[in-house]
């Protein structure tokens, strides 16, 4: 690879960085080819980005970003595929449901809107991130649930008022 061409990976996985928030580094090694066309159809159906990438190129790529990886370019190390998302735990919940069938993807680490997570260890904690339609979801809910109370105990308390207005009225 011509110095030229590396300069043109590193832009564009510099522009793939600056465009994503989710970011995920897994290692994929020691799939064979079936498994890991499984697992990129799954990334596909999941709208999960999955590229393996050089990572001395993600490396100063990482660098060039204006975004601060912290710790996380310390984990590129051996074979790295790089995962991107929309949503922060989709690829987290793609690991772990594809790790029921195989003892890979590894998490190497991720960068979540500006939070760093190294290591296979937190890929529960990644799972159980919430994404923004889910917590929006849970706030329309919280802020439906005091109005659906308050008309229900209306409805039910008129229909008591109108049965005895309508028990007196025939007496």
């Amino acid at each position: 690879m011509t110095r030229e061409e590396k300069a043109v990976v590193i832009e564009d996985l510099t522009a793939q960085l600056a465009d994503n928030a989710n970011i995920y580094l897994a290692d994929i090694s020691g799939l064979d080819a079936m498994t890991t066309s499984n697992l990129r159809r799954a990334c596909f159906k999941a709208n999960i980005k999955l590229a393996v990438v050089k990572n001395t190129l993600l490396a100063k790529a990482m660098e060039a970003s204006d975004k601060e990886f912290g710790e996380l370019p310390t984990v590129l190390k051996g074979n790295t595929s790089l995962m991107l998302s929309e949503t922060g735990n989709a690829p987290a919940k793609l690991i772990k449901n594809f790790r029921k069938k195989s003892d890979r993807p590894l998490l190497k680490g991720a960068f979540i809107e500006e939070a760093v997570y190294l290591g296979d260890e937190n890929l529960d904690t990644l799972v159980n991130i919430k994404s923004k339609e889910e917590v929006i979801g849970d706030i329309i809910g919280l802020l439906q649930s005091p109005a659906k109370n308050v008309i229900s105990g209306l409805k039910s308390g008129g229909g008591k008022l109108a049965g005895i207005l309508k028990t007196l009225s025939e007496k």
